[in-house]
C-alpha cells in the first residue's frame, strides 16, 4: 500500500489534475507494508530541512494513518544522506516576523502526539529541530552514519520545541548540557552509549530493521497501544508505587474486557496445556 497523496480523499475535486495532487505531497513520501507505515522526509537537496508545507503534509498524513486499519506503527526517516537538517532558515526568519515560531514545530509535535507507536530511523545528521523530529518518536534507531547535533546556540537562537526537556528525558543532565551549551555532537555509537539511541545498524539495513521492529508493535491492538501511550504522559508526575499502581488499574481492567484479551489468553492456555 502506497500513500503518496494522502490528501486526495479529503481535498480532491473534479477540477483537480494529477499535477495539483502531486504538489500536495511535495515534501514527504509514505508507504505501508505489513502494518508499518514509513514516512520519509523527502527534500534531500536541503537535507530534509523542515518547512511549513512539510509540516502541513506530516499532519495530514498522520490523520490518515492513525485511522487506517492497515497501520499499527510509524517509522520516520529521511531521504538521501541526512535525516533532517533542522528548520528551513527562510521559514524560521518568517516565523519570527509573524511572532509564531511554533509553526516550525507543528510536524514533530504531531508525531509526538501520535497514537501510533513511532520509530525514528535516523539515517544521517539530525540537527536542531531535526533532532526534535527524532526525539518526538517513541524509539530512536540509528544508522552508522547518524549524528546528533543540537546546534541551536550556534545559529544564535534559544533551543525550542521542548528540545532540552526531550533530550533530558532520553539521556541525562550532563549529556543535555554538553550538547546544548558546548556544541558536543554525538555519533551513532556515542548516542547509543548515552541512552539516546536504542540500537545502531549498518546504514543499508536500517530501514529494514526499523520495519521489522515495527511489525511487532503493529501486531498489538490499536486501542491497547493508544491507551498505553496515553498513560505514559502522566509518568513524570508519579513519584511512588501506590500512585503508579493506581494509575494503571483502570486502563488495565478495561483492556481485560476486550475480546482480544480473552482470545489471546485462551490461545496461550491451550499452548501451555499442550506443552508446545
Amino acid at each position: 500500500m502506497r500513500i503518496r497523496n494522502v490528501q486526495v480523499n479529503r481535498f480532491c475535486s473534479s477540477i483537480m489534475n494529477e499535477e495539483t495532487l502531486e504538489e500536495l505531497m511535495r515534501y514527504i513520501n509514505t508507504d505501508v507494508s505489513n502494518g508499518v507505515a514509513t514516512l520519509t522526509l523527502d527534500d534531500p537537496d536541503k537535507r530534509n530541512a523542515i518547512n511549513l508545507q512539510m509540516n502541513d503534509e506530516i499532519c495530514e498524513v498522520l490523520d490518515e494513518l492513525e485511522t487506517s486499519e492497515e497501520v499499527g506503527c510509524l517509522v520516520v526517516t529521511g531521504a538521501g544522506k541526512a535525516f533532517c537538517a533542522g528548520a528551513d532558515l527562510g521559514d524560521l526568519l518568517a516565523a519570527r516576523e509573524r511572532d509564531n515560531i511554533q509553526d516550525i514545530y507543528r510536524g514533530f509535535l504531531r508525531i509526538a502526539d501520535s497514537t501510533l507507536p513511532t520509530i525514528a530511523a535516523v539515517n544521517g545528521a539530525a540537527v536542531g529541530a531535526g533532532m526534535n523530529m527524532a526525539l518526538a518518536c517513541d524509539m530512536i534507531l540509528a544508522g552508522e552514519s547518524a549524528r546528533f547535533d543540537s546546534r541551536f546556540l550556534e545559529i544564535g537562537i534559544h533551543p525550542g520545541g521542548g528540545h532540552t526537556w526531550r533530550l533530558l528525558s532520553r539521556t541525562n543532565e550532563q549529556t543535555m548540557r554538553a550538547m546544548v551549551l558546548f556544541g558536543q555532537v554525538l555519533s551513532s555509537q556515542e548516542a547509543r552509549r548515552r541512552g539516546l539511541v536504542w540500537e545502531v545498524f549498518p546504514d543499508e539495513i536500517l530501514i529494514a530493521e526499523a520495519k521489522d521492529i515495527g511489525e511487532k508493535a503493529s501486531s498489538y491492538s490499536k486501542d491497547l497501544t493508544r491507551s498505553t501511550k496515553e498513560a505514559f504522559k502522566a509518568l513524570p508526575a508519579i513519584d511512588n508505587s501506590v500512585d503508579a499502581v493506581q494509575h494503571e488499574v483502570v486502563p488495565q481492567v478495561k483492556s481485560m474486557e476486550s475480546d482480544a484479551f480473552r482470545s489471546l489468553v485462551t490461545a496461550l492456555q491451550k499452548k501451555i496445556s499442550s506443552g508446545s
